[in-house]
């Protein structure tokens, strides 16, 4: 490997506090479909959903301010996040803690995102940053989600969840489709400019 191929300094690195917040959030997910499912605790549940989903914020602020990025948490902190919503929305939804229509809005999108993502990736595409719309799209459903688990918990504050909850999945939803449609032109633009870039690298024949 050359040294322009070569990861830049530090990004090597396997052990560094993201990652074990990364591998800490894997790791309960199994907890929380326990809480779930096996203990039918859903008030225990809803806080662990929503203190997995703040982690995403914790883990991500750790590695830039503390230049802590590393090749690896590049692809197991995405991994995480998606393991995450789907685990934790589809198990919401057996349980039947939302309505339908929500969680299958949530989900389609995020479907659409990931295979996108992958085809683009595989056709040599530059990688596309998160924008703004899908922050608070995402960050909307790690709000709502749980609220709504607790709304059909036996906290004593359950009624008010059920509002916030959907206070917090109606700006979400319309976050978060406004951001599925500003990514066509950016993965347009992403596929342009990673071919060019293969072209400029490739030995003329």
């Amino acid at each position: 490997m050359t040294a322009t191929e070569a990861e830049p300094e530090g990004e090597d690195r396997v052990l560094t506090v993201p990652n074990v917040i990364s591998v800490v959030r894997l790791a309960c997910l199994p907890v929380f479909l326990w809480l779930m499912f096996g203990r039918e605790h859903r008030a225990a549940a809803a806080y662990l959903l929503a203190a997995l989903g703040c982690t995403d914020w914790i883990d991500g602020y750790i590695a830039r301010h503390f230049h802590q990025v590393s090749a690896l948490g590049k692809v197991l902190d995405p991994v995480a996040d998606r393991l995450l919503f789907f685990v934790g929305v589809g198990a919401i939804v057996v349980d039947r803690s939302c309505p339908l229509w929500v969680a299958v809005a949530v989900l389609v999108r995020e479907v659409v995102v990931t295979a996108a993502t992958l085809v683009l990736a595989a056709l040599g595409a530059r990688r596309i940053d998160v924008t703004w719309f899908g922050k608070a799209g995402t960050f909307g459903f790690m709000v709502a989600f749980p609220l709504f688990l607790a709304s059909h918990s036996t906290l004593g504050w359950r009624d008010t969840a059920e509002v916030l909850a959907w206070v917090a999945a109606g700006p979400g939803l319309v976050f978060s489709y406004i951001s599925l449609i500003l990514y066509v032109p950016l993965g347009i633009r992403a596929l342009r400019e990673g071919r060019a870039d293969r072209s400029v690298l490739e030995p003329a024949g």
